[in-house]
């Protein structure tokens, strides 16, 4: 399946030539990142909105970049799914002391029942960017169907309209990296860290020593409030012990 899918890939990426089952559909299958920063953690979707003409989807066979290692794919109700693995030609390192001595291929959804033309799907995968800013990242894609198939395989030239093309590729741009490069900053705080470490720096006074807080400073207030009670008390229990004894003369 590797084989096929690469080398039909190889042939539309070359000479633009497609193959198509049932005839072109209207829509495109498409992948949206929800982040395109260069070496970032991203999730793809992969929508797939219709079948090969009229005829329904059994298989979804996205082929990943060279650039691309580790790939974890969504489990989706209905489809099976697998991972074709391909032996690296030099290890590469996993970030954690490991490495890597295959990569992801290609991942493939096979349908338990055909998805309907009509119907669409959707199949989200967990993956990290590579590090090249302004670089096009090509996700060749092969939809078979009960009837024929859709090779979503073609990739503009250059300053062609990549929505001119009957069946392109699913593609997207990498963009710059912003924060950590991991899709958020590093430096943003969770609010209630934050919140903790306003509360720490308003309560440091100007020489470096820790200020009293709201609750230390209303403590001796309580105190002689309460000591104030007490000794009322006091008095009003004497005075009554007093005209007790005065009654009883």
């Amino acid at each position: 399946m590797r084989k096929t899918l690469r080398a039909l890939g190889a042939t539309a990426l070359a000479t633009g030539l497609v193959v198509v089952g049932a005839g072109a559909a209207s829509a495109h299958v498409t992948v949206k990142p929800d982040t395109t920063e260069a070496g970032a953690y991203a999730l793809l979707t992969f929508g797939v909105p219709h079948g090969c003409g009229e005829s329904s989807t059994t298989k979804v066979s996205i082929q990943m970049p060279e650039q691309i290692v580790a790939v974890t794919p969504s489990v989706n109700p209905g489809w099976d799914v697998e991972k074709v693995m391909e032996d690296l030609a030099e290890p590469v390192d996993d970030g954690h002391g490991g490495e890597y001595t295959e990569r992801v291929a290609e991942v493939v959804y096979t349908a338990k029942t055909p998805l309907p033309d009509g119907y669409r799907d959707a199949f989200v995968l967990s993956l990290k960017l590579p590090e090249a800013e302004g670089e096009t990242l090509v996700f060749p894609t092969v939809q078979a169907c009960e009837e024929g198939e859709s090779a979503w395989v073609q990739v503009p030239a250059e300053g062609e309209d990549a929505d001119a093309l009957e069946l392109p590729a699913p593609m997207f741009e990498l963009t710059a990296a912003e924060g950590d490069g991991h899709g958020t900053s590093a430096e943003t705080a969770p609010e209630d860290e934050a919140a903790d470490g306003g509360t720490d720096a308003q309560a440091a006074s100007a020489d470096g020593a820790p200020a009293a807080t709201s609750a230390e400073a209303a403590t001796p207030v309580a105190t002689w409030v309460a000591l104030g009670l007490g000794a009322a008390g006091l008095v009003l229990g004497l005075l009554a012990f007093l005209r007790t004894r005065r009654a009883g003369d």
